[in-house]
């Protein structure tokens, strides 16, 4: 039987009516689609598969030199999958495994091919020893570099705790000020409303101990203002006698981690290895929409086509 080539797969629809649909999917839900256009919500799925699939056909293969790797949570119970960007095109161009271990993200690698991920000379990763231990067997020449963001979060964590520990220390009125705080504390302060500020400004004047704690926090992020690595490891090190005699022992174990992870940390300062690191949290929070739009989500298939294709021009 001949196949007319302006026919979408689903053959009660045109290819262009497809795309029509496909388009109005990526800021709307499968519901709301299928509602407006007085559709099935399966027929409508359907054709947005196949939009996206041409979305990725017309991108053409994928040939990076910079990948950033990061894992997504796809359900609760920690069941993860990874997904795998392009740094330089902005776009992820791979989803997969099982988990987060090194042989899910041996997958990545056999996918891409061995001359390919030859190619590869920056891996962008969070410091989680089995995306390491496979980007060293797989693509022995790229250099690592660890995720800015991803490393700031354990210092979060470390504050976190500081103000979990103060809460225990403290008994009667001295905890109002800390109870319910959380947020303000681990938020930039850029990002807190007038009230969250003067929150802010108040546990931080009445308790010593986490306004050092906070302001270390705040300090911390220049590190990677520095173009050479020697004057990195000049401030670190500045930073790490600041936190004699404080008795803050989430932030002593920090610094353990971060000495443990210089090398890939470290890295950043080299010129050649000053790529955008905002663009896997900008991916993040796409795919925190896609999950909250329910798109579909128990189809793995199509919530791997959604992200693929979240950062792609429409057509």
């Amino acid at each position: 039987m001949e196949r007319l080539p302006w026919i979408a797969e689903n053959g009660r629809y045109t290819k262009r009516f497809a795309f029509f649909i496909g388009r109005k999917c990526r800021t709307m839900t499968v519901t709301d689609v299928a509602k407006e256009q007085r559709m099935d919500w399966h027929s409508v799925k359907e054709l947005d598969k196949q939009y996206m699939t041409e979305q990725l056909k017309r991108a053409g293969n994928p040939a990076p030199r910079i990948i950033g790797i990061d894992e997504v949570a796809i359900r609760k119970g920690h069941v993860y999958r990874i997904i795998v960007s392009d740094l330089e095109r902005r776009r992820p161009i791979w989803f997969g495994g099982v988990d987060r271990s090194e042989e899910s993200l041996d997958m990545f690698y056999n996918w891409l091919k061995p001359k390919k991920t030859g190619k590869i000379r920056l891996v962008v990763m969070d410091m989680w020893r089995a995306f390491e231990s496979s980007t060293k067997k797989n693509a022995s020449k790229a250099a690592i570099l660890y995720d800015k963001f991803h490393v700031l979060r354990h210092l979060q964590v470390a504050l976190d705790t500081v103000r979990k520990q103060e809460y225990a220390r403290l008994n009667g009125s001295d905890r109002k000020f800390i109870k319910g705080q959380k947020y303000t504390l681990l938020s930039r302060r850029e990002n807190l409303t007038n009230d969250g500020r003067k929150n802010l400004a108040k546990l931080l004047k009445i308790n010593k101990r986490l306004n050092t704690a906070y302001m270390l926090k705040e300090s911390f992020g220049q590190l990677w203002d520095y173009d050479a690595e020697g004057w990195a490891k000049k401030f670190f090190e500045n930073w790490k006698k600041s936190l004699k005699w404080q008795k803050l022992k989430p932030y002593e174990d920090f610094c353990k981690l971060i000495e443990r992870h210089w090398d890939g940390i470290a890295a950043y300062s080299k010129p050649e290895d000053k790529v955008s690191l905002g663009y896997v949290e900008g991916l993040n929070t796409k795919i925190r929409v896609i999950q909250r739009r329910a798109y579909g989500f128990r189809d793995e298939d199509y919530f791997r086509l959604k992200i693929l294709t979240s950062t792609l021009e429409a057509i």
